[in-house]
């Protein structure tokens, strides 16, 4: 028997969509968050007997033609203007008493919504589902792509350019997890091993199993905080699996994983906001990927089994 919708205990959300692939190098993220919403995404989450309010996409300026200003932050000026919008539109939903589920668009636009999650609780832990650290700064960064920045920053670190653009940051780095990294820059490594931020590889989730992974991981989280923020890379699932993603590398969390890791965030109650990223349908298969990325939704927002 494997049905059953469970009792979600989020009652209300606010999608936000954010059609953004300036802060990374690949076009055809910017189509990820109206791919979702052609393969069901509002019905599955209406499905689970929660309000579901759709905003749109958030209206991305488009860069001028001409020279990168800062080859070490790429499309600056354009991808700092979308975040501001993401913390806005977040902290909106927020106010307005719903869940925010932001929908991407790269990486970077976490930025946004852990600033605006710092606007409305004083002790933020994070669980960041991806293959990659996204721990760089401007200093360290290889190839001047903001979506890989924006976990350090979410944090306080980094460059002036980002850090407290968008306001103060109530993340707590001791209260933040890395799960399913398998693919981290030379300096990259070096500053999260200095850090407070605990890391899961691909390598600890083959020794220990997902479900270990995550007992640890929720209790780090939820030490101390008053909310718990996911964000979801679908890089983090191997490309097998989910091949319509932004920077696919082999070697990722299976189907099966992904799912128990959503389904024992949901469990926790403490998750006040999750955005998925990184979905490239141009390079999708039959729209798995999507589909994929829809059932991570539901299961983070109570879907269960039996």
């Amino acid at each position: 028997m494997t049905g059953g919708n469970g009792h979600s205990p989020v009652k209300k959300v606010r999608i936000v969509g954010v059609p953004l692939d300036l802060g990374a190098d690949r076009r055809g993220i910017d189509m990820g968050p109206d791919a979702l919403r052609n393969d069901g995404l509002v019905k599955r989450i209406a499905d689970l007997d929660i309000e579901v309010e759709d905003t749109g996409n958030i209206f991305i300026p488009r860069p001028a033609p001409g020279l990168c200003k800062n080859p070490k932050l790429k499309h600056y000026d354009e991808v700092l203007c979308a975040c501001k919008k993401v913390r806005d539109f977040v902290s909106d939903a927020i106010t307005d008493g719903y869940f925010p589920l932001v929908i991407g668009g790269d990486h970077s636009i976490a930025m946004g919504t852990t600033a605006a999650l710092s606007k409305h609780y004083k002790k933020i832990g994070m669980i960041w589902i991806d293959a990659h650290g996204d721990f760089n700064t401007e200093e360290t960064t290889i190839s001047g792509n903001i979506h890989g920045m924006s976990f350090a920053t979410s944090v306080g670190r980094g460059t002036k350019a980002l850090v407290g653009k968008m306001g103060k940051t109530c993340v707590c780095e001791e209260n933040c997890v890395l799960i399913g990294a398998r693919d981290l820059d030379p300096l990259e490594r070096e500053a999260l091993k200095k850090s407070k931020v605990t890391v899961f590889t691909m390598r600890d989730i083959d020794e220990i199993g997902m479900y270990k992974v995550m007992k640890k991981a929720m209790k780090i989280a939820c030490n101390g905080t008053d909310a718990i923020h996911v964000s979801f890379d679908l890089d983090s699932i191997d490309p097998m699996e989910a091949p319509g993603v932004g920077t696919p590398v082999q070697g990722g969390i299976t189907y099966r994983e992904a799912h128990l890791a959503m389904e024992m965030i949901s469990e926790c109650g403490k998750l006040k906001s999750l955005e998925v990223v990184e979905l490239n349908p141009i390079l999708d298969s039959y729209n798995n990927t999507g589909k994929l990325a829809i059932g991570l939704i539901t299961s983070a927002l109570g879907k269960k089994i039996f």
